[in-house]
């Protein structure tokens, strides 16, 4: 069975990384893998919500730093570290790899993790922005696979992980987010009585 799942593994990967390799794919994968360029965006939306969004928006700000940190942090230093999995480009001769190759583990994936546990979140908490939110965190996990730097698998694993983990957070966040607003509409109600 495993070698089964492997070879499946192993086509995927072939697809993605030998099939569809073109310049134009590897210029936009290229591009959206490297999270320095969704700085500016992240900041963005942080600002948004802390200036814009009421007490649900600071704790979304909030909930989804500690998120990112947590997913992250476990994901490299206790996942990766169990499963010790080499990426395809260091154990493949015929990977493509137009980002080059690291040295760390490739599984889970740490950007799938991070993508859709944030995507989970955010669209748990403001519904309207699944698309944009699930289509990121698709293309920017798929990246990965074309880049030659995980093999499937290694993000599929990630993408539950980081569903998992958004759906606790967020579930936090709309927990506490109601106790306040609650506790709001009570002192509000006193004050008038």
């Amino acid at each position: 069975m495993n070698e089964f799942l492997y070879s499946i593994d192993l086509d995927l990967l072939y697809f993605f990384n030998h099939s569809l390799s073109s310049g134009i794919l590897d210029s936009f994968f290229l591009l959206i893998t490297n999270v320095r360029n969704w700085y500016l965006a992240y900041v963005i939306l942080l600002g948004i919500l802390i200036v814009k969004g009421g007490t649900k928006g600071r704790l979304a700000a909030l909930g989804v730093i500690l998120l990112i940190a947590a997913c992250d942090q476990f994901n490299h230093n206790v996942l990766k570290e169990i499963f010790e999995r080499m990426r395809p480009c260091k154990t493949l001769d015929d990977i493509i790899t137009p980002a080059g190759c690291n040295d760390s583990f490739s599984f889970p994936s740490n950007h799938a993790f991070n993508n859709f546990a944030a995507a989970t979140f955010f669209f748990l908490l403001y519904k309207n922005l699944k698309w944009v939110l699930f289509t990121a965190a698709f293309l920017i996990s798929v990246s990965r696979i074309y880049l030659g730097l995980h093999y499937p698998s290694d993000v599929f694993t990630g993408a539950m992980l980081g569903i998992l983990f958004g759906y606790v957070f967020a579930f936090l966040v709309i927990k506490i987010n109601n106790l306040i607003s609650n506790k709001e509409k009570s002192e509000l109600k006193e004050s008038y009585e």
